[in-house]
């Protein structure tokens, strides 16, 4: 019988889960996170006051999988925390005005006195993209000002994003209301999300691929699931529930049904228009 079967199949639930993330980080590891990786050195990234990873949106993700293996036991896979687990919500701690990606870096490090968070000795790049993915689930809203070009907003949301997001009671349900998603979110937290949407996938809008019994293949998200059955937005935004026994294959995606809008694909200019937009429109729908 093969060892490796053998050996996972001892493990708790809690242990493969783990031992499944850090096969999923070694792949999102890329050679090029692996060169950064090198290239900073203990003290020169402990004395940073900003990311130095904060521009690549590669450590949002290799840092949502290191935290999902890591931390999400006390703080939940969506770093909103566990109840009856003495551990915070993670998403609002760029709330707090006195917290900078050099505190976080520190707590993650030294961890908290009189706790139950423990220090880490992660690689001081590994702590550096856990702290981007928090900062890109963070919840403060955004103290920036939106200067982008309202008229020319609309009109790019319309053509890349009202198909499936809905803003004031217009557009689509396949992905989460905009409306307010200015006073929520920060601005670098919408940036991620637009740039590498696979980043985070929140509840309720998580990927799954269906296969019925009459060979029928379903893309959609998440609505609903329990051990027996699922209750799926297909991607024509058709509500759809199944039994689990009477689906031939159920599988739980990685990668979000949002493309990934990059720079080539939306620049800086244009993605700063989208955000005016949904901005004026928050502060429109309050009059």
């Amino acid at each position: 019988m093969n060892k490796k079967y053998c050996d996972e199949n001892k493990q708790t639930p809690n242990q493969r889960f783990v031992s499944l993330m850090q096969r999923k980080l070694k792949r999102l590891l890329t050679p090029s996170l692996v060169i950064i990786s090198l290239l900073i050195s203990p003290l020169w990234a402990q004395g940073q006051d900003v990311n130095p990873l904060e521009s690549d949106p590669r450590a949002v993700r290799a840092g949502g999988a290191l935290f999902r293996a890591q931390c999400a036991t006390c703080h939940g896979a969506d770093a909103k925390g566990i109840q009856g687990i003495d551990a915070p919500d993670l998403t609002s701690l760029w709330a707090v005005g006195d917290k900078t990606d050099a505190t976080i870096f520190q707590t993650i490090r030294a961890g908290v006195p009189g706790s139950i968070m423990p220090p880490h000795t992660f690689p001081d790049a590994e702590v550096w993209m856990i702290v981007s993915y928090l900062k890109s689930v963070g919840n403060a809203s955004s103290s920036a000002t939106f200067t982008g070009n309202v008229e020319r907003g609309a009109a790019l949301f319309a053509s890349n994003c009202a198909t499936c997001h809905r803003v004031n009671g217009e557009g689509g349900s396949l992905g989460p209301d905009l409306s307010v998603i200015t006073a929520r979110r920060s601005r670098e937290a919408m940036v991620s999300s637009i740039r590498s949407p696979s980043a985070i996938l929140t509840n309720r809008y998580r990927p799954v691929s269906l296969v019925t019994q009459d060979n029928q293949r379903i893309q959609g998200t998440v609505k609903s699931e329990d051990a027996f059955s699922i209750q799926v937005m297909d991607s024509a935004q058709n509500l759809k529930g199944f039994n689990k026994a009477d689906l031939r294959q159920l599988t739980h995606e990685s990668v979000s049904l949002m493309p990934e809008f990059g720079s080539n694909v939306l620049s800086d200019s244009n993605l700063d228009d989208i955000l005016g937009f949904l901005d004026n429109q928050r502060r429109n729908s309050r009059n």
